[in-house]
């Protein structure tokens, strides 16, 4: 089967630059963190454990990354994480509140210092006028912190998208374990 086009025309030397930089970026977030003594989890809905096979693609990396959960059902959302089924019923799988309770859960759920959580929509369908195809929410927890959340909506196709959510969910490690 054909791989997917990518998001830079298909282009090979684009596509190698982007995986070295985010390759970059996950040795980084590494290092943040094996400086401070700190694990990590991951909490992945529509990245599908990219956050977490950034960071494991470094060897050495276990020594960081504890776990990731990969929760694309609201079902899972619920099971893995806590996830109350009445908040995603009330604001819906890709919503601030989702996101900040599946960081939140990962920390509670996992021994780790840092989570980050990314529930979005990747496209093609699903998407809505409120909820546009693109919108992704994350939210990073320290366990003994608070949880912090943000959301963007990212241009292109469902790689590209999700290309793009891991590479804001890497930086937001980053900016987790850096105070």
């Amino acid at each position: 089967m054909p791989r997917p086009r990518c998001s830079f025309s298909c282009c090979s030397w684009a596509s190698r630059l982007a995986e070295a930089a985010l390759h970059r970026l996950a040795e980084t977030v590494l290092a943040a963190c094996r400086g401070k003594g700190f694990t990590l989890a991951t909490a992945e809905s529509c990245t599908g454990g990219m956050v977490a096979a950034a960071l494991t693609d470094i060897p050495g990396s276990s020594d960081v990354v504890d776990r990731g959960f990969v929760t694309y059902s609201d079902a899972a959302k619920s099971a893995l994480l806590g996830v109350p089924p009445a908040l995603i019923a009330a604001h819906g799988a890709v919503s601030r509140e989702v996101a900040e309770a599946m960081a939140a859960g990962a920390v509670q759920r996992a021994p780790v210092d840092l989570a980050v959580a990314i529930t979005g929509i990747a496209g093609p369908g699903g998407g809505s006028a409120a909820k546009p195809v693109g919108l992704v929410w994350f939210a990073s927890a320290r366990r003994h912190g608070a949880v912090a959340s943000e959301s963007h909506v990212f241009p292109g196709d469902r790689a590209a998208v999700r290309l793009a959510a891991t590479r804001r969910a890497l930086e937001l490690l980053l900016a987790a374990a850096a105070p």
